[in-house]
């Protein structure tokens, strides 16, 4: 397995712990849901880590990652993400082959 597609993979402990963090619910609506949603997109280089990784429910997942209310979903999991771990930071749950 390619470095980035692993580090870009949610383990099995990192979805156990969000979903623990997150009560198993929806971050967005409340409904139960599953810890896969990556705030910082796979596509852009967003790991599996708690840090990058929140709950959602399927409806929201998909608004999340194709609806047209994209952004203030992206807005609102960087807030949660901020509640919880301050000084989060983008560029922090970013892959980077670079850095150790």
């Amino acid at each position: 397995m390619h470095r980035r597609t692993k580090a870009c993979a949610i383990p099995k402990d990192v979805k156990q712990r969000v979903y623990e963090r997150d009560k198993g619910r929806c971050i967005f609506c409340g409904a139960p849901g599953l810890p896969e949603a990556h705030v910082i997109s796979r596509a852009h280089g967003g790991m599996g880590i708690e840090q990058n990784i929140v709950t959602v429910c399927r409806n929201c997942h998909e608004r999340m990652d194709n609806g047209i209310m994209r952004s203030a979903y992206q807005k609102a999991a960087v807030e949660y993400l901020q509640l919880i771990y301050p000084g989060w930071r983008k560029e922090d749950v970013i892959f980077d082959k670079y850095r150790d």
